[in-house]
C-alpha cells in the first residue's frame, strides 16, 4: 500500500478540498458543512491548492482531498467519511468502512463511479432530493407530532371516560374490581409484573374516573406544549393502567399502537417547560418512530398475503369490506355500490401502498415525501369510509415525521418556533443519550424479532431475545400489527331482544352498530363505542368464544343503569325484562333500487338464535 501524502504545513483543523467548478460537489459540500459545523473547513481547490503543493493537481481533479491537522491527506470515500466523523453521532460510517471486510473497496468503487459521471449524479440528486440537499431539520415536525399524539390521547381518554361505568365499572359488564381480585389470587406478588396498572392501588369507580380525567388533562397539556415530556409520560401511564384494567374492551390494535407511539413520543419531546424547536429532536427516536410506521404499514399488507385468504389473493376483498367492516358509515354504502372493476383496482392500490410505500420512509427526500402522500391518502380514505376510532389520525401523526421543516410554510415555522431575532434561542432539554439507548435497544431488538417472525417464521430466537420480549410484553409498547388479515365476506349481526312473557319480543337499539335497517349508518370516530365494536366480533363466533356477552345479558336483566346508558334505546324504560335472548341476522347493504323503493340502508334475514332465552334466575343458581 502506498504511503499517504503528507503536507509540510498542516491546517489547524481538518479541511476538505473540492472542485469549486462542480455543481454536484458544491451541493453536497453544503450538506456536509451543515453536518460538521465548525469542526471541518471546506474550500475549493481553485482557491487553496497553492497552500498544499505536495498534493498533485491530478489528485484535486480526481477526488476530494481531506487534509488533517497531522499533515496526512486522505481522498475519495475515506476523506468524506473521516470528515463526517467529526460530526456528533456520525462516527459509525467510518467505523463500518474500516472494520467490516469488503466495505472500503465497495465505497471507493462507488465514489469513483460517481466522480466520473458527475453530471448524471447531479441529475439523480435533483430528482431524489431537489435542488437543495442540506441537512434536514425536524423541529416543526416533531413539535406538531407531539401535539397530534396529545390529540389522539385526548380522544382515547374522553371516549373511554364516557363508557367506563358501563363497561368496567362496579355495575358494568366486566367490573375492574372483580378482575383485579381474580388476578391477585392467581399471580400473588408477581401481579405488578404481569399486569402493570395503577388499579392495583384502587379499583373503584371514582379512581377509574380519576384516571380518565387525569389522562385527558395531561393530553391537553401535551397539545398546548406545556411540560410535554411529563404530560406524555402521564398519558402513557394512565392509558397503560386503563388498558390493563379494561380487559377485552381495550385490546384493539390502535390501543397498543397509541401506547407504543406515546412511549416514544415521551423521549422525542423536550424535558423543559415548553416545546421549542431551537435544538433538533433526537434522531434516534425519529428513526424508531419511522420504524414503527414501517412495521404498521408493511405488517398490515403482509398479513393479508400471508394469511392465504382468497379474497385478498384475488383482489376482490374490497367488494365485501365496506359492507362487512365493524361500524360502516353512510359513505361505505356508496363505496359498496361502485363497480367490481373499481374495487379490484382499489385493492391493488391498497397493496401497492401498504407493501411499497413503507420502503420510501428512509429514502431520499422526494421519495420520502411521496411515501408520506401515499400513506396519508390511504389513511384519509379509510377514515372517510370507516369508523376506526383514533387509529387513522394516529397513523397520520406518525407520517408527519416524514416531513422536514422545509415542507412547512414559513408561517408555521414561526408559529411553532417563535424565537425573536434579538433573543437567545430557547434550550431544548433533550434526553441524555444513555436514556435514549436504554429505551431504544429493547424496542429495536424485540420489534425486529417480531418483524422477522412475521415474514420469515423462524423456528426460534436466541434465549436473551425471548426473555427480553417476555419482559416488555406486559407494557404493551412493542407490538406486531396487521389489520384485516382475513376479509369477512358476510355480516352476521346480533340483535338483543327482551320479553315480559317469553312470547312477545322487543329489540334493544344500539347507538352505533346496525340495527334498524332504515337508520342511516353514522360517523362516530374518533369516539369508539367499544360495546358496539365487541358485538361485531361476538357475531363472528359463538357465545362461548365471547363469554363477556353473558355478563352483558345479565346486566340488562338487572336493568343496570350504566350498561343501559350504553344503548340508544331500551324497549323497557320503566323496569328490566323478565327474559332476554339474542337473535342472529345476516345484514347486507341494499342496492340503489332497493334504497329508492324502501329508504332502507340495509336488508336483513334471520339466520338463527345466538343466545337462548335467559332469565335472571338462571344466573343466580
Amino acid at each position: 500500500m502506498a504511503e499517504p501524502t503528507r503536507v509540510s504545513v498542516p491546517p489547524g483543523r481538518p479541511i476538505l478540498i473540492f472542485d469549486g467548478d462542480c455543481g454536484f460537489c458544491r451541493r453536497w459540500i453544503e450538506r456536509w458543512r451543515s453536518e460538521t459545523g465548525d469542526s471541518v473547513d471546506y474550500a475549493p481547490s481553485q482557491e487553496v491548492a497553492e497552500r498544499f503543493p505536495e498534493i498533485p493537481a491530478e489528485a484535486f481533479r480526481r477526488s476530494v482531498q481531506l487534509v488533517l491537522p497531522t499533515g496526512e491527506v486522505r481522498e475519495g470515500a475515506e476523506a468524506v467519511l473521516r470528515a463526517l466523523a467529526e460530526a456528533p453521532a456520525r462516527r459509525w460510517p467510518l467505523d463500518f468502512y474500516r472494520r467490516v471486510p469488503g466495505v472500503a473497496p465497495v465505497c471507493e468503487l462507488v465514489y469513483r463511479l460517481v466522480a466520473r459521471h458527475r453530471g448524471a449524479a447531479s441529475a439523480v440528486t435533483r430528482v431524489l432530493w431537489g435542488r437543495r440537499v442540506e441537512r434536514p431539520e425536524y423541529g416543526v415536525a416533531s413539535d406538531l407530532f407531539v401535539r397530534l399524539v396529545g390529540v389522539c390521547y385526548l380522544a382515547a381518554f374522553v371516549s373511554f371516560w364516557l363508557q367506563v361505568d358501563g363497561l368496567v365499572g362496579s355495575r358494568g359488564i366486566l367490573p375492574v374490581a372483580d378482575f383485579i381480585s381474580a388476578v391477585r389470587s392467581q399471580a400473588g406478588g408477581a401481579r405488578w409484573d404481569l399486569l402493570p396498572t395503577l388499579c392495583w392501588l384502587d379499583s373503584s369507580d371514582r379512581f377509574l374516573h380519576l384516571l380518565c380525567a387525569g389522562g385527558a388533562a395531561a393530553s391537553v397539556a401535551a397539545i398546548a406544549g406545556f411540560f410535554p415530556a411529563a404530560a406524555l409520560a402521564l398519558c402513557w401511564i394512565g392509558y397503560l393502567s386503563l388498558c390493563g384494567a379494561g380487559q377485552v374492551f381495550l385490546e384493539f390494535q390502535w390501543d397498543t399502537l397509541l401506547l407504543e407511539t406515546g412511549l416514544l413520543a415521551v423521549f422525542l419531546a423536550p424535558r423543559g417547560r415548553r416545546l421549542a424547536t431551537a435544538t433538533p429532536p433526537s434522531p434516534t427516536v425519529i428513526l424508531l418512530l419511522r420504524w414503527l410506521l414501517f412495521r404498521l404499514m408493511f405488517g398490515s399488507g403482509w398479513v393479508k398475503l400471508a394469511s392465504g385468504d382468497p379474497a385478498w389473493r384475488s383482489l376482490s376483498a374490497l367488494r365485501y369490506h365496506y359492507e362487512t367492516q365493524c361500524l360502516p358509515p353512510w359513505t361505505a354504502w356508496y363505496m359498496h355500490q361502485l363497480p367490481p372493476g373499481f374495487q379490484t383496482f382499489s385493492c391493488a392500490v391498497l397493496f401497492a401502498i401498504e407493501l411499497g410505500a413503507p420502503f420510501l420512509i428512509l429514502a431520499p427526500r422526494r421519495l420520502r415525501l411521496l411515501g408520506f402522500g401515499a400513506i396519508v391518502f390511504l389513511q384519509l380514505v379509510i377514515a372517510g369510509t370507516g369508523n376506526y376510532a383514533f387509529f387513522n389520525y394516529l397513523a397520520i401523526a406518525l407520517c408527519v415525521l416524514l416531513l422536514d421543516d422545509r415542507a412547512f410554510p414559513e408561517s408555521w415555522r414561526r408559529r411553532f418556533a417563535p424565537v425573536p431575532a434579538t433573543a437567545s434561542p430557547p434550550r431544548r432539554r433533550r434526553w441524555p443519550r444513555v436514556v435514549i439507548a436504554v429505551v431504544a435497544v429493547p424496542i429495536l431488538v424485540v420489534s425486529s424479532a417480531q418483524m422477522i417472525s412475521m415474514v420469515f417464521r423462524p423456528r426460534s430466537f436466541p434465549s436473551p431475545v425471548v426473555s427480553l420480549a417476555r419482559a416488555v410484553a406486559p407494557f404493551r409498547s412493542v407490538n406486531t400489527y396487521g389489520l384485516f388479515a382475513v376479509m369477512t365476506t358476510s355480516r352476521p349481526e346480533i340483535i338483543v331482544e327482551g320479553s315480559e312473557d317469553g312470547v312477545s319480543w322487543r329489540a334493544y337499539e344500539f347507538r352505533w352498530k346496525p340495527g334498524d335497517p332504515r337508520r342511516r349508518p353514522p360517523f362516530v370516530a374518533p369516539h369508539q363505542p367499544r360495546l358496539d365494536w365487541q358485538m361485531w366480533f361476538a357475531a363472528l363466533g359463538s357465545a362461548e368464544q365471547s363469554p363477556w356477552i353473558l355478563a352483558f345479558a345479565r346486566r340488562l336483566l338487572e336493568g343496570s343503569p350504566p350498561v343501559v346508558r350504553l344503548l340508544e334505546k331500551t324497549p323497557f324504560p320503566d323496569h328490566p325484562p323478565r327474559f332476554l335472548r339474542a337473535v342472529l341476522y345476516d345484514y347486507r347493504f341494499t342496492d340503489l333500487g332497493q334504497r329508492r323503493a324502501s329508504g332502507a340502508w340495509w336488508r336483513r334475514e334471520e339466520t338463527g338464535i345466538y343466545l337462548p332465552v335467559l332469565s335472571l334466575d338462571m344466573f343466580r343458581r
